[in-house]
């Protein structure tokens, strides 16, 4: 599968945790893999989506249970 994003996120959400994984690089090279958990509250949430920013991250899909 090509890769067509430079970075790209997806998020597992749950009750007291959001757990974040960040793909990002140039598309002709192995993505890095970057991991972060954040709890749920308003300011970590807040800094989830500073962090998602800071790797320029313009898509993710998430995953609730």
């Amino acid at each position: 599968m090509d890769a067509i994003l430079e970075s790209c996120a997806g998020l597992d959400v749950h009750q007291e945790t959001v757990v974040a994984c960040i793909l990002t690089g140039p598309l002709d090279l192995k993505p890095k893999k970057v991991v972060k958990t954040f709890s749920t509250t308003t300011t970590e949430l807040l800094a989830l989506a500073k962090w998602l920013e800071e790797f320029n991250c313009s898509h993710v899909a998430m995953e609730s249970t």
